[in-house]
């Protein structure tokens, strides 16, 4: 029985530490998520909103305006909407009788509190029109 004793006595305790961990564990997790999801929310909404302009670029009639100004146009409002950096490479292109636009962006989020630890969101994304809009001007 006094065996059974010493065995136990080395366990006691281990409870509170245990429960500290994951507490501290779950903080981190929390932190990461909170900080990283909107960035990659902004960033999937951005693919959108290129998508969009490109398609509704091609699809403006030529006599209106340039298609590649339009888009411009488009990209730099969804940009302010999307809280880009001000750093944000954007080209748009005529290729042929098609639109091409590219946007590349680096954006800094801290991962872990205080700085420990700091992930760089590398943004690069080249958008073209898809679908019948393409067939119909081949």
């Amino acid at each position: 029985m006094r065996n059974l004793e010493k065995k136990r006595a080395a366990e006691r305790g281990s409870a509170k530490t245990k429960f500290l961990l994951i507490l501290v564990g779950l903080f981190l997790f929390g932190h990461a998520g909170l900080n990283y999801i909107p960035v990659a929310y902004e960033g999937e909404n951005f693919k959108q909103e290129m998508q969009t302009a490109v398609v509704q670029g091609l699809a403006t009639p030529s006599s209106a305006a340039k298609p590649t100004e339009i888009v411009k146009l488009k990209l730099q409002r969804a940009a302010r909407d999307n809280n880009l950096p001000e750093d944000t490479f954007m080209d748009v292109k005529q290729k042929g009788k098609s639109l091409e636009a590219r946007v590349y962006y680096l954006k800094s989020i801290n991962i872990l509190p205080f700085g420990i630890y700091t992930y760089d969101y590398e943004f690069d994304h080249t958008a073209t029109p898809v679908g019948f809009l393409i067939k119909s001007f081949d």
